[in-house]
């Protein structure tokens, strides 16, 4: 591992040389970049008392496009030199055609850093790392009897990238990831159980494995086992779900952010497209993307085409107000970019996506709010789910869930899902709690095969009328 700052204009490439290549590749196009990224990721896992992976990667390379109208030419490779920019040149070119456009005004640079740069895998020493997962497998078993099982995960990253604009603008940011995860099983008169905690952020890795911050992991992951191993089976039927506050606006992220993605609406297969401006969700709903929020998961400080993140609002009291944009939908729809162009490394382009999505919160407290819940659902607590962005239809499974009854929480529940559509969901919310949160910072988000790190959150909320799918009557 090389501590080396990740400068390939000063290396491998002749900056005016690299520009020059650039310009050829974008001359008679609307717009283009030349992006050039280092990684480095670093993942080790104890499992079941015993290191079970420990592993490393690091890959660095360029992405040259050329966009025109609708069309993007991309060219790759994990060889940095003018020889292999010269070659990606004539790929980029043949989204140009014979061209005859101008290319559109670049983005304004900024100097904003919303994280550190330090390299959070040299945070801490690998033999520290491994002791810090046996403290935690020892620790989490000793918490109670039960536990028969515990996995942790200590990760760490860095993405250093440099883009280089055909106006002569070039940027530079670097970007480090942790997390620290733990999983428990538990069991009990024959019957297992798991529970799962974990979170980090764009900080360094000391924080993580300090005691305090692993410790309350172990809890808490030991806590939803535990409630989990009570659990009766889920009923089944329409009814009224309250959500908690944090994680569980995974499902306002899924069911209806990449619905107001730029370019969903643009080819008018978003269940939102066309209703800009019209009321989409009940009064006092506000959504918005905000990529400026300091040491976040989804936080950048400016996104892979160069464009500043922003606070995006994108419903405002219910009233659909702007959508998530990359520069080539937001040129095509006659809007501004909102900093949401992204992409998973060099070897992709860019297209429009979230980065920490949340809906603001209300004055309503937690109790008021599960008081009113005559006979249904409290969800705190998501796992996987599939949503249909044509139409918003999604399902989802609970990982911790109760049942209401009359204002009352009583038993919890195993086995829920929750089905129904985010453009009804939106209308049918009849309360927003006072305690809006973010997760802990754990979202990875899938779109056209690539995956990037996303924020989400919520305060409590109520929503009317959704169908649970459970296993009992």
């Amino acid at each position: 591992m090389t501590d080396t700052p990740f400068r390939p204009f000063e290396t491998a490439l002749d900056r005016d040389a690299a520009l020059a290549q650039l310009r050829a590749a974008t001359d008679g196009a609307d717009d283009g970049e030349l992006f050039l990224e280092r990684s480095r990721s670093e993942a080790l896992v104890f499992d079941d008392g015993r290191v079970r992976t420990a592993s490393y990667d690091a890959s660095e390379g360029f992405g040259l496009r050329a966009v025109r109208g609708e069309v993007a030419g991309y060219a790759h490779s994990s060889e940095i030199s003018e020889a292999a920019l010269t070659r990606a040149v004539d790929t980029a070119r043949l989204a140009v055609g014979a061209g005859g456009g101008a290319l559109a005004a670049g983005p304004a640079p900024t100097n904003r850093r919303l994280y550190t740069d330090q390299d959070p895998i040299a945070g801490a020493g690998f033999p520290v790392k491994i002791e810090t997962l046996r403290e935690i497998d020892a620790f989490a078993r000793d918490l109670d009897p039960r536990v028969v099982q515990v996995s942790a995960v200590i990760m760490a990253s860095l993405q250093e990238v440099e883009i280089l604009r055909p106006e002569g603008v070039h940027l530079r940011d670097v970007r480090p990831m942790t997390r620290v995860n733990v999983s428990v099983i538990v069991e009990q008169d024959g019957r297992r159980e798991q529970g799962t905690a974990g979170g980090g952020g764009r900080v360094g890795l000391d924080g993580l494995i300090a005691p305090e911050d692993w410790r309350e992991k172990a809890r808490e992951a030991l806590r939803i086992a535990l409630v989990n191993l009570r659990a009766v089976p889920a009923p089944a039927g329409v009814m009224d779900v309250v959500l908690g506050p944090g994680w569980p606006g995974i499902l306002l992220h899924e069911a209806v952010g990449h619905g107001l993605e730029g370019d969903f609406n643009r080819k008018g297969s978003s269940a939102f497209a066309g209703l800009m401006g019209e009321r989409i969700a009940a009064p006092g709903v506000t959504v918005l993307d905000d990529g400026t929020l300091p040491d976040r998961r989804g936080s950048i400080s400016f996104d892979d085409e160069g464009t500043p993140s922003a606070r995006n609002v994108l419903i405002e009291d219910g009233v659909l107000v702007g959508f998530m944009q990359d520069r080539q939908n937001a040129r095509l729809m006659g809007v501004a970019p909102t900093g949401n162009g992204r992409r998973q490394s060099y070897a992709h382009a860019p297209m429009p996506r979230m980065t920490n999505t949340y809906m603001l919160g209300g004055d309503a407290t937690r109790e008021d709010i599960v008081a009113d819940l005559k006979d249904g659902i409290y969800a705190v607590g998501f796992g996987g789910g599939q949503v249909d962005i044509t139409n918003g239809k999604f399902v989802f499974s609970c990982t911790e869930a109760y049942r209401v009854k009359d204002g009352r929480v009583s038993e919890p529940v195993k086995g829920a899902t929750l089905i129904g559509d985010g453009a009804t969901a939106l209308r049918h919310i009849r309360a927003l709690g006072d305690d809006m949160a973010l997760d802990p910072g754990m979202g990875n988000c899938g779109k056209a095969g690539q995956w990037v790190p996303v924020g989400v959150g919520q305060p409590t909320v109520m929503i009317g009328g959704l169908t649970v799918g459970g296993s009992a009557a």
